[in-house]
């Protein structure tokens, strides 16, 4: 259940986030309205599961999900600058519920500051690469929108996996250093998490920028909905990872 609740709400921080380094001088405001219900989801779902867990409490999710609504009643009435300025503070409430409890402890180390740098990293790479694809499948819609926001969207990806390929490096470094190489399951799961998450995510960035270069925004959108599954295969599989492991990979 953690996992869970852990995963939408950072997805819910990076989405935000992206939605809100979105231009709404390029985009219209339905991306946002229509979009921010899917964040109103994610905190409902989040507050839901947090019912169950002594170390989280419902109280973010719920003003997250409040927010939500209020930010979609500003999107109808197109009030571009308010609604900019409650996705940041829709982003920022859902960050801030990623880490729970204190756990009691101030002393700062290499683990204690990975382990506040993940929720973050994971969350951008996930918000930033569903947005953009919800950005791509938007232009079905409205066809005629310039393509910049896009292309920066995919700029943010790129940035979001390098910062996260550092953080997890970082980790996955003092992990192999401190002890006994990885072995059966665990050594695949990892695999996995850094082909998929990182690497193939990655491939697939380039990929939809080269097709945008065409410009074929429907070809791009496909190739984003296969970014969406490997960042979402590599994110859980990290977080399944650093559950057992003493560092975050």
């Amino acid at each position: 259940m953690e996992t869970l609740y852990q995963f939408v709400l950072r997805l819910a921080f990076g989405l935000a986030l992206a939605m809100a380094c979105t231009s709404p001088r390029l985009v219209t405001s339905g991306y946002y309205r229509v979009h921010t219900y899917v964040l109103l989801g994610l905190n409902v779902l989040a507050a839901l599961v947090a019912r169950g867990l002594e170390q989280y409490g419902i109280v973010l999710p719920i003003i997250g999900a409040v927010l939500c609504y209020v930010t979609s009643i500003v999107w109808l009435n197109e009030k571009r600058r308010p609604g900019i300025v409650l996705l940041l503070v829709i982003a920022l409430t859902a960050l801030a519920a990623t880490y729970g409890a204190s756990s009691g402890s101030h002393q700062v180390t290499v683990a204690t500051l990975l382990a506040w740098l993940t929720p973050s990293s994971g969350g951008l790479v996930l918000g930033t690469t569903i947005a953009a694809m919800f950005l791509g499948h938007w232009y079905l819609n409205t066809p005629t929108m310039e393509l910049a926001p896009l292309r920066r969207l995919l700029k943010l990806m790129t940035v979001a996996l390098l910062l996260r390929t550092v953080v997890s490096g970082v980790g996955l470094a003092l992990l192999l250093s401190a002890g006994p190489r990885l072995e059966g399951l665990d050594f695949w799961l990892l695999i996995l998490r850094w082909f998929s998450g990182i690497l193939l995510t990655l491939v697939l960035t380039w990929m939809t920028w080269k097709t945008l270069e065409v410009p074929n925004t429907q070809s791009a959108t496909g190739i984003l909905y296969v970014a969406v599954i490997t960042t979402f295969t590599g994110e859980l599989t990290a977080q399944l990872l650093s559950s057992r492991l003493a560092y975050p990979v």
